[in-house]
């Protein structure tokens, strides 16, 4: 389950922190994790002994990390906001397409392991084309089954939105904020925050959550299929004695794999210059769709999106695994803020006892009263 992202505002003119101490480095600035987490326990009994210690106060502007984990924790399966674990199951189509994936990938693996024992290949090229295959389908399953980056009920507009602009959208059919750049998908029933297109081959819609593992799915197929392809390649035109010929039996599976290679080799190549296109414009396809269709296309005035907010703030050594992206800025990232974040960041900040709110789920564009006071001037 995908815990609460990092919250941080930014510090001006970060220091480096002394020698030896325990200081982290995080967004561009120093900070103590023992200090500047805010861990607290709302749902502790204040009677029972002993007391929860409470957290140290901040100031306005302070930088902050909020530990807090909102998401549900039921083990249901669905694309309800009530629902644990993201999983698509209403498109019988696309549950269909996403199996054919794995099935034609385990299928290639199946064929270049018989080339493996018959001494069709070395043994090296045949383990670089497993782990190949393997994390293509680990990025498969992760952009299947990764929330793409729903809104929920309770989001509104961050305070960048709020000061420049006048007026923001409402999804006809979620009833609630639409940050900009997102689209309410009918088969996963949800607004999606930067919505690119709902892939069938994944059984998900691609957005802001889920896009660098659809990168890197697209990527890591693309090398099987280029490395597949190249295999085959020089063996059916430099092959020349019966140490490199490929065992008859193995030969017909070859013939076949050779058509699926072609296939998600060019498959894979166009979508792969479709997501470049829309990262370097900032235009998702949906969108770029609709500004052809209405000859806008040149009235364009969205920014590229930078590698951080697809890869995240780790490491540039972590990117080619599929593991969830941590964002420097996550409100600014996904579109929208959550009153009950805020909330919770103006009861430290007023020096109260932590409680979570009853705020209820409401479409208002609207901040609540109590929280107008929270956002820095």
């Amino acid at each position: 389950m995908q815990q609460q992202q990092q919250q941080k505002l930014p510090i001006t003119n970060p220091q480096p922190p002394p020698v030896g101490s325990d200081f982290a480095y995080c967004c561009d600035c120093y900070y103590d994790p023992k200090k500047e987490t805010l861990e607290y326990n709302y749902a502790y009994d204040d009677a029972k002994l002993p007391t929860q210690a409470y957290p140290r106060i901040r100031e306005r502007g302070e930088a902050y990390i909020d530990s807090y984990n909102d998401q549900p924790w039921g083990w249901t399966f669905g694309t309800h906001e009530k629902n644990g674990s993201w999983f698509n199951s209403s498109d019988q189509a696309g549950s269909i397409m996403s199996v054919m994936v794995w099935v034609l990938l385990m299928y290639s693996q199946v064929t270049v392991t018989f080339l493996t024992l018959t001494e069709g290949i070395p043994v090296y090229l045949g383990m670089l084309y497993a782990m190949l295959v393997t994390l293509a389908l680990a990025c498969h399953a992760k952009t299947s089954l990764t929330d793409p980056g729903s809104v929920p009920v309770t989001a509104i507009p961050s305070e960048r939105q709020r000061l420049t602009k006048d007026a923001h959208s409402m999804c006809g059919q979620c009833q609630t904020f639409k940050p900009p750049g997102s689209h309410h998908c009918r088969i996963c029933n949800r607004c999606i925050s930067r919505m690119d297109h709902h892939c069938p081959w994944m059984n998900n819609c691609v957005g802001v959550s889920n896009l660098k593992h659809f990168c890197l799915f697209l990527v890591y197929t693309w090398c099987s299929a280029a490395f597949a392809l190249t295999i085959f390649g020089w063996n059916y035109f430099f092959c020349a004695d019966e140490d490199c010929t490929f065992h008859p039996v193995v030969l017909h599976l070859v013939r076949l794999m050779t058509i699926l290679a072609v296939g998600a080799f060019l498959f894979t190549s166009s979508m792969l210059m479709n997501v470049c296109y829309g990262v370097m414009t900032g235009i998702g396809t949906i969108d770029r769709l609709k500004k052809k269709a209405t000859n806008t296309m040149n009235q364009s005035d969205e920014e590229s999106i930078a590698l951080i907010d697809i890869f995240g703030i780790a490491p540039w050594y972590t990117w080619p695994f599929p593991v969830d992206p941590i964002f420097e800025d996550y409100d600014r990232v996904m579109g929208y803020t959550m009153p009950q974040r805020l909330d919770r960041e103006r009861q430290f900040c007023e020096a109260k006892r932590p409680v979570i709110s009853e705020l209820k789920n409401t479409a208002s564009l609207e901040l609540p009263n109590c929280l107008n006071d929270l956002l820095p001037a």
